[in-house]
């Protein structure tokens, strides 16, 4: 197993008018969905709240956090879309970074 697994990183923005609670509990439960998937976290990184580039959903700012993780690759998708259905998410990106 630990052959198949890759390199990534995804980095999120969560609703800035989460309080402190709901924001960790997201945090953790985007880290369960990783390991529910086969993938360990290795690091994660809150950048904290920050002004975006532009307006999504009437939000001019946005918490951002970055997460290093291993992951079959024919899990991505799967993560992928349960981050896309999650209202308190602005966006997402993933991103494979072993490099091959």
């Amino acid at each position: 197993m630990a052959s198949e697994l890759r390199d990534y990183e995804v980095v999120y923005i969560i609703r800035p008018d989460l309080d402190e609670q709901r924001r960790k509990e997201k945090i953790e439960r985007i880290n369960q969905l990783i390991q529910e998937r086969g993938g360990q976290v290795q690091n994660v990184d809150e950048w904290g709240t920050r002004i975006m580039a532009y307006e999504i959903d009437d939000f001019r700012e946005g918490y951002y956090v970055l997460v290093n993780f291993t992951l079959p690759p024919s899990e991505v998708s799967s993560l992928e879309e349960r981050l896309r259905v999650d209202d308190e998410l602005l966006r997402y990106q993933i991103v494979r970074t072993d490099g091959d």
